[in-house]
């Protein structure tokens, strides 16, 4: 680190207008973050099968994932067979997520689904201390279905149920799960921001290889795991 790593010093009332300018940038975003949402709220749905999942108690049709509510987030986890770790970036994600009570007044859960069987799974989830709910969709062609197929494939998706039929509304994948991260959220108001390559930064600010900084699994389980 050296001083041409530093940003700008100003005076206070340049700083402020320079605060300014990004804070109206930030606010149009912000608008047009609700607008997409509005959009999203629009979109049409598409009826699904009946699928049974895996769960700690045994079988599980999608429909009773959703417990007592109408709406399901489902985060689809990558599944490498034999693994000792799974993906970071996933591993990493979900175990953000340890207070998820506040869903309920929103008339919605939010699980984890993977393509491991549900024995590993569910002693991948303790070792690397994640409290949400898994299921395997290791004998049903879910994931692949909603664009997590075996051997890798990470995704969010979204459900409504009504009675006993299950549509899904939303997917996404790539950085498109980035939006359910805090840990970005945070980052991102940093002066040196992710440090990695591929962002736009001032010239002698720090940077490295994409994911370079990322917790491996290893290191979630050391600082969350319970085994």
């Amino acid at each position: 680190m050296t001083a041409s790593a530093l940003p700008t010093v100003v005076d206070a009332a340049t700083w402020e207008s320079e605060l300014a300018e990004l804070r109206a940038r930030e606010k149009a975003a912000t608008r047009e973050l609700d607008a997409i949402a509005a959009q999203r709220r629009r979109l049409p749905m598409v009826e699904m099968p009946d699928y049974v999942l895996e769960g700690a108690d045994g079988p599980v049709r999608l429909v009773d994932a959703f417990g007592d509510a109408p709406q399901l987030i489902v985060y689809n986890h990558m599944w490498h067979d034999g693994a000792e770790w799974q993906c970071g970036g996933c591993t990493g994600l979900t175990s953000q997520f340890t207070r998820l009570e506040g869903l309920a007044r929103f008339d919605a859960r939010f699980v984890v689904v993977t393509q491991g069987p549900i024995d590993e799974a569910l002693a991948y989830r303790t070792k690397v201390g994640n409290t949400m709910t898994w299921y395997s969709t290791a004998n049903s062609t879910f994931g692949s279905d909603v664009g997590a197929p075996p051997g890798g494939g990470f995704a969010v998706n979204v459900f409504l149920r009504a009675g006993d039929t299950v549509y899904r509304t939303w997917h996404t994948n790539g950085r498109g799960t980035e939006q359910i991260s805090y840990l970005f959220g945070l980052v991102d108001l940093l002066p040196y921001g992710r440090q990695e390559e591929w962002q736009d930064v001032p010239e002698g600010f720090p940077q490295g290889p994409t994911y370079s900084r990322w917790l491996g699994s290893d290191e979630i389980a050391a600082a969350y795991g319970q085994g």
